[in-house]
Parts: structure tokens; C-alpha cells; sequence
């Protein structure tokens, strides 16, 4: 597979150590990673464009990744860049079924495509940028999951709209 370019897609909204865990050990498989970052219909924490070059600020040190936005179907922007290897994260049986619906669909919008499911390293099972989202946005400290880069960015982000929280 060394000789092959796969994509990696995703909100990435925070970019995690997860994430980042997983496009390494994909870079090592892969001639090139394309980590496709998805606009989405929901409110993000950070933009398009900020999610873009958050990650490709993570992943600079890695030459054969490239870092791009993307604002359609995902089997559409695979298919007009030739790539048909989908790279994706499962830690539960709850993602492993998620992913398992969605590939049936794509399979079926772009029979060429083909997923290769990733397993996180044991140390990033249980994180998700959803739950790295809502504890910073209450205060708490994520630097642990977080690139060092995303930290700050966090920091400012929530510094700049700090509430007081109360606990009751």
C-alpha cells in the first residue's frame, strides 16, 4: 500500500492527539495522506479555514501529508482527486457502526472506494474532539489531548468569551 494516496476525512474541530496519532501511523502505510477536512452543517468551534491550518501547522513535520479543506460529498471529492483508500478512527462498537453505515452508502456512491479502519493507540481510546470541545469551553484544562498549537488556540478562543461558570 506504500505506493498508494489515502485521505483521511474529518470535522477535526478540536484537532487532538488522536487525530494526530492516527495520520502518522497512516503516513507510514501511504505513499500521501490527505487529511480532508470537512465543512460542516453544524456550528463549529473553529472555522474552515482555522481548522486547515491548525492541522496542517500540526502536521508540517510529516512530508508526506497534505492538509486540505473540502465542502461536498466526500465520494466527490475523492473521486475528482483519483484517491479511493478512506482512512478512518473507530474506538467503540458505536463508531465501528457508524463507519460501517456510512461506508455502505459511499461504497454505493463510489464503488472504488475502500476504507481501512484504524484502531487509536491505547492512550487516545477514549478521546473525542467533541468531549475536548466542551471541557474547554467550561475552563477545564486540555492541554493533555491536545497539539501544544491547538492549546493556545483554545485558550484564546475561550478567553475571549469567558462566562462565569457556576456549579449547582
Amino acid at each position: 500500500m506504500k505506493d498508494t494516496i489515502a485521505a483521511y476525512p474529518g470535522s477535526f474541530d478540536p484537532f487532538t492527539l488522536g487525530h494526530e496519532n492516527l495520520v502518522r501511523r497512516a503516513a507510514s502505510m501511504f505513499e500521501q495522506i490527505i487529511v480532508a477536512v470537512a465543512a460542516s452543517r453544524k456550528e463549529t468551534l473553529f472555522s474552515l479555514d482555522e481548522r486547515v491550518e491548525i492541522a496542517a501547522d500540526v502536521l508540517r513535520s510529516i512530508p508526506n501529508v497534505q492538509v486540505i479543506g473540502f465542502d461536498c460529498l466526500l465520494v466527490d471529492f475523492l473521486r475528482e482527486r483519483g484517491i479511493r483508500i478512506v482512512v478512518r478512527g473507530v474506538r467503540t462498537l458505536a463508531d465501528f457502526e457508524y463507519e460501517a453505515r456510512m461506508v455502505a452508502m459511499n461504497c454505493k456512491l463510489y464503488p472504488e472506494m475502500e476504507t481501512v479502519f484504524l484502531l487509536p493507540a491505547e492512550e487516545h481510546g477514549y478521546l473525542a474532539a467533541s468531549v475536548v470541545r466542551e471541557i474547554a469551553r467550561h475552563g477545564g484544562d486540555v492541554s493533555q489531548f491536545v497539539p501544544e498549537t491547538v492549546f493556545s488556540r483554545l485558550q484564546r478562543k475561550f478567553d475571549s468569551t469567558k462566562e462565569p461558570t457556576t456549579c449547582l
